[in-house]
């Protein structure tokens, strides 16, 4: 935690700092949305329609951030989209990455044809528009959570397992390890003992890297009706119904969008100052 906080203090370190705080906030709003005073991020009220934001918090004007074009209120939806984007992000970088890790360790350790299979099926994926792949695969079984999640686990699994296999190439011939192997160690206790533990941290700054651009490939598939349905609040779904309003009714789209640019630029932030404070060979420290 010393060594943390000392990176964190540099110059370099503010920005991974301000990255932490805007996402810990974030998650406190997703978190503690419900318990706010807030209306209800799907009721509909045609009398409060398009209200522009204020500083009031009493009757017809109780919206800060304004309504859309059916009334309902825009920081309420906003604060309710989090937790659906930090949701569904959350499982899809788990579940890639988790994937993207097993099979980069199983392809480094033993290489030869499992390699090579792995390896071209890593190319072939790596070939394909990420987002042309997402909108055939969700349109094959049609948009609900469960297939949203998935089709996001499976276009970011390839990311891990290239960077885990090419750690494990690395570490596979280190002392410790053909230590292990004279003793008559398991594949497996080997794997798991003295391998495993040296990739994790790349891993760990792959996935919060990777979850910056999940989240932005997931608002990218609700913006085109592929991803989070209503009434269920998503940002790219309320950028996509305020893309009609822009000239009339501006802060429909934009406090979307606006949550949407803090939200991947705290994750950026985060995951460029943990891959500079991991790597040895710069002086963050």
């Amino acid at each position: 935690m010393r060594e943390v906080w000392r990176a964190l203090t540099r110059r370099s370190g503010w920005l991974g700092l301000l990255g932490a705080t805007l996402l810990v906030v974030l998650v406190l709003l997703a978190v503690f949305g419900p318990w706010l005073d807030l209306p209800d991020p799907t009721r509909t009220n045609l009398r409060a329609r398009m209200v522009a934001p204020t500083l009031s918090w009493v009757g017809l004007g109780a919206h800060p951030l304004g309504t859309d074009q059916l009334g309902r209120d825009i920081l309420s939806r906003i604060i309710a989209g989090s937790r659906v984007t930090l949701m569904v992000a959350g499982a899809a970088v788990l579940l890639g990455g988790v994937l993207g890790t097993v099979l980069g360790l199983v392809s480094g350790y033993f290489g030869g044809w499992v390699d090579r299979i792995l390896m071209r099926l890593v190319d072939i994926q790596l070939a394909l528009p990420l987002m042309l792949l997402a909108l055939m695969v969700v349109a094959a079984l049609g948009p609900s959570l469960r297939n949203l999640v998935g089709v996001l686990a499976l276009v970011s699994w390839v990311r891990y397992a290239r960077i885990v296999r090419g750690q494990v190439l690395a570490v596979r011939e280190r002392e410790f390890v053909q230590s292990a192997r004279a003793i008559g160690a398991s594949h497996a206790r080997i794997i798991l003992r003295h391998i495993l533990p040296n990739v994790l941290t790349p891993a760990l700054v792959v996935a919060t890297l990777e979850l910056a651009r999940v989240i932005v490939l997931e608002a990218g598939l609700s913006f085109l009706g592929l991803g989070i349905q209503p009434p269920d609040p998503s940002w790219g779904r309320m950028l996509a119904d305020g893309r009609t309003y822009i000239s009339s009714a501006w802060w429909i789209i934009t406090f979307p969008g606006l949550a949407l640019m803090l939200t991947v630029l705290a994750v950026n932030l985060l995951g460029d100052w943990l891959r500079d404070f991991f790597d040895p060979r710069l002086a963050v420290r």
